[in-house]
């Protein structure tokens, strides 16, 4: 009996104990319940279709003819599929662009589908696609750009009535949304109901966000704000469009003030408004659909590399799909959109960590409640926790045999706050430890990934933090490894090379448009392929036996005898190397416009431009409004182009621009205007498109 009343009064002492050991306090901002539901989900789709699907265009310019959208094949159903196959948990659609045109029957414009020839004037796209996403278990969110180069009240007081009449129709007939979007883009020339001007506005007072909020936050009190308009939602973009956010991210920010670049890309250390990171990308290199980029849609590995680079970063990706003119998505986006799926699910399929024997160096209280334990149970809402005074700690992980892995992931138990500030992990490899990777911060989700290491032990050490950790997850991975397709560049002289930053592949080609395979010419070194061609290539490893995808480039004419005119500078020849990584800048006498003259050494029947910008989007020359010319002698220039780049900042793209075929041996790109608002043009490379 006195051992028995022993047992009892321990266990009482042990279960008191536990209980009065609290909970460690917040640390900084936390996220609200909105931000929560929004991070779980990790990664969802975007959906770009409007008139300017019909146009080739990358920004619709507001005069688009209505009766161009009737796409044929639409089936929002299929977008769905794809988009939950592919493992996304919503979809975001682009309802207006900066074109105007509406893609549900809004009573407040005329530039709708209710005008348009499909179904007659009676379809709602946005119906649709609510309807799709309900049938699939997605949830819904909407892109409305606060620009809009159609309406002729764009700029006024009135339009934001009609913003926001917009706005209310969107939230109030289609169900539930979970996020609402709102583009940065502000401003400049359109149609504006036939003014054919530019207009300006201040973007951080002309839309009134505080009372714009408020109304979202009335008719969808559960919708987290994605804003880049110059007043803080609830999510930040990263300040790129490429797909990754810093590798330190701090979901803070400051709740007042401007946000630089370094701000939107790694967050504020001490911010005090949660305000975490969305990295939004195209499985494409635009948003919009063009033919001409079918052969550039991103491979399995180059997904991969997106999924680590956000959602292995504290991030959440939103992935785009364009819609081609029929309606549907194309069957390569879908291919690669499913495979990538398959390949997260096969990475992370097996946590070699979960259920581990574990030690850590401190345990909050000495308590079970906050055990290093807590850390491998596969429950998102326990955690490892230290003591207040313990910023620094580490957990050791046995894994009972030498086990192979290259994957660690771990996440931070984030409703009491993002408090760790640096990390390593290492192994027990031989008798020894070994550092395998490091990092800064954690937040909801961090992977690290590192070449495959065998080890009985795994080592994590916080070195640093705010406050005292808490750690929720701790995840182990042997994740398949994926070639990255190579890298195809043609210089000057004719001569191409086939590079990859994959350590080992042997590199095969073909020049006759087949596929290539380990049959296939075997690249040896720098080849002469000159005039038009196009060339396939893929790396691959004869230890396994996989392939890379596919890389394809065409080049057009031999730039041999090309010669640029009228630049004195020995880095002028960069703009026609044939390497995107040499830049030439031309500055001008006084301000715009900026001549670029290109002697093509024969004459041609050019049909098209090409201009890469300088890589660097904080150059001072990247080119957004030009005008293009001809000539066959240098003295007498034809005008034969004119236009925009557009969204040329955020998503330094090879620009594309086609027109009627002209005979020229000259011709001429006149820089107008550039992002800095300077007299400065900067070109990474400039081609022609023959027939």
């Amino acid at each position: 009996m006195k051992q028995i009343f022993c047992v009892i009064a321990f266990s009482v002492l042990i279960i008191g104990m536990n209980a009065q050991v609290k909970a460690p306090a917040p640390c900084g901002p936390v996220p609200t319940e909105n931000q929560m539901r929004w991070q779980e989900m990790e990664r969802y789709a975007f959906i770009h279709f409007s008139l300017n699907t019909y146009t080739d265009q990358s920004w619709g310019f507001g005069n688009e003819d209505v009766k161009l959208f009737n796409p044929e094949k639409s089936d929002c159903r299929q977008w769905a599929r794809i988009c939950k196959g592919a493992g996304m948990k919503g979809i975001i659609i682009t309802a207006k662009h900066h074109c105007g045109f509406c893609l549900w029957p809004s009573k407040y414009t005329e530039y709708s589908v209710k005008n348009a020839p499909w179904k007659n004037g009676k379809g709602d796209m946005v119906r649709e696609m609510a309807d799709a996403c309900k049938e699939y278990g997605l949830k819904l969110g909407i892109y409305l750009s606060p620009w809009d180069r159609n309406s002729k009240d764009y700029g006024k007081p009135e339009y934001i009535t009609y913003f926001r009449n917009q706005l209310a129709e969107l939230l109030t007939d289609y169900g539930e949304i979970f996020e609402v979007w709102f583009d940065g883009a502000n401003g400049g020339n359109g149609y504006y109901g036939g003014a054919n001007e530019t207009r300006t506005i201040d973007r951080t007072t002309y839309y009134d966000w505080k009372n714009t909020y408020a109304l979202i936050h009335k008719l969808q009190p559960k919708c987290v704000i994605w804003n880049d308009g110059g007043d803080r939602g609830d999510l930040r973009w990263v300040g790129t469009e490429d797909g990754y956010v810093g590798e330190t991210n701090w979901s803070l920010l400051n709740a007042t003030g401007e946000v630089p670049w370094n701000m939107l890309h790694f967050g504020v250390e001490n911010g005090n408004a949660w305000v975490a990171a969305e990295v939004n990308t195209s499985i494409r290199p635009e948003w919009f659909y063009h033919p001409g980029e079918d052969g550039k849609v991103k491979t399995v590995p180059q997904l991969m590399d997106l999924y680590y680079n956000s959602v292995g970063r504290n991030g959440s990706m939103l992935l785009n799909f364009p819609i081609m003119p029929n309606g549907l998505i194309h069957p390569t986006d879908e291919k690669n959109a499913l495979a990538f799926a398959k390949a997260v699910n096969e990475s992370f399929a097996v946590n070699l960590a979960l259920n581990k024997k574990v030690t850590a160096s401190n345990i909050r209280g000495k308590s079970g409640r906050f055990a290093a334990a807590m850390a491998v149970d596969g429950n998102k809402n326990t955690y490892w926790a230290t003591d207040d005074n313990t910023k620094a700690a580490s957990l050791t992980i046995d894994l009972g045999k030498p086990t192979l892995f290259n994957r660690f992931l771990t996440q931070e138990y984030i409703r009491l706050g993002q408090r760790v500030k640096a990390f390593t992990v290492e192994a027990f490899v031989d008798g020894a430890w070994k550092e395998l990777a490091k990092g800064t911060t954690i937040g909801y989700k961090r992977i690290l990934r590192f070449p495959a290491v065998k080890a009985t032990h795994v080592r994590f050490t916080i070195a640093d933090s705010k406050c005292s950790p808490a750690i929720s997850n701790i995840g182990i991975y042997n994740a398949p490894v994926f070639l990255n397709a190579p890298v195809i560049m043609r210089n000057q002289a004719g001569q191409v090379t086939i590079s990859t930053n994959d350590i080992g592949p042997i590199f095969y080609y073909t020049l006759d448009g087949s596929t290539p395979t380990s049959k296939s010419n075997k690249y040896s070194g720098a080849f002469s392929a000159d005039g038009k061609v196009e060339i396939k290539a893929i790396c691959y490893d004869p230890t396994s036996g996989k392939s890379s995808p596919v890389s394809i480039e065409k080049f057009d004419v031999s730039k041999k005898n090309w010669k640029i005119v009228g630049i004195n500078d020995q880095k002028s020849d960069a703009i026609i190397d044939g390497d995107p990584a040499t830049v030439c800048h031309q500055k001008g006498d006084g301000k715009m416009p900026v001549d670029l003259v290109i002697d093509l050494g024969n004459k041609y029947n050019v049909s098209g431009i090409k201009y890469l910008p300088d890589q660097n989007r904080w150059s001072s020359g990247i080119i957004t409004t030009y005008e293009f010319y001809v000539s066959d002698d240098n003295m007498n220039w034809k005008l034969t182009d004119k236009g925009e780049f557009s969204n040329i900042k955020n998503n330094p793209l090879l620009q594309t621009k086609k027109f009627a075929p002209v005979t020229a041996r000259y011709i001429k790109l006149r820089a107008l205007k550039n992002t800095s608002g300077d007299n400065v043009a900067g070109y990474a490379e400039v081609d022609v498109i023959t027939e």
